[in-house]
């Protein structure tokens, strides 16, 4: 988790709650729980990117329901990350923006995929939401162990959880699909 928190030192603030209240709401959260959520968001958003693709670009209507599913949690992530970002007090300064890290969909892979359409498409969504899931696990296990407040570290349960359960139907998808992989 070190590596996580590495240039990411974001500081509480009250945005127009009393004092007292604003650290009453901010003193449960770490720098592991904010660090955390600022990177799940663009890692989250660029993986909502990739699978808003799919009905467009895939050749595989199994693929395009895995896409969809995964879309639809993915937004349901975006917007509990969103709210604990927000009971966090501290401002979203998307300090991630633009970067390439393991496991993020990178730009480049958004837009080979916009580009590509049938089975290379399939195989760019599938490889990529693999990457996504591992990586997003491995930063879910460290929130769950280096972070202190309930709302992040409940969070990061509920996504891995449901994350496993994504790569579980990926592996289930591309077993069934070798061509897909």
């Amino acid at each position: 988790m070190a590596l996580l928190v590495v240039g990411c030192s974001p500081q509480p603030t009250t945005g127009g709650t009393s004092p007292a209240t604003a650290e009453s709401r901010t003193s449960a959260f770490n720098a592991t729980d904010t660090a955390w959520i600022l990177l799940m968001i663009p890692m989250a958003e660029r993986a909502r990117q990739l699978t808003d693709l799919a009905p467009s670009r895939s050749a595989d209507p199994a693929v395009t329901t895995l896409a969809a599913k995964t879309g639809s949690t993915l937004r349901t992530d975006l917007r509990r990350l969103r709210a604990a970002l927000k009971l966090s007090g501290v401002p979203d300064t998307r300090p991630h923006e633009g970067h390439n890290m393991p496991g993020m969909v990178s730009l480049d892979t958004l837009d080979k995929a916009a580009a590509t359409k049938g089975r290379p498409f399939d195989r760019i969504l599938t490889d990529a939401l693999r990457a996504h899931f591992t990586q997003s696990r491995t930063l879910c296990v460290g929130e769950q162990n280096q972070g202190r407040a309930d709302e992040a570290k409940g969070l990061a349960t509920a996504i891995a959880k449901s994350t496993s359960q994504q790569m579980a139907d990926l592996d289930e998808l591309r077993a069934a699909r070798p061509t897909t992989h």
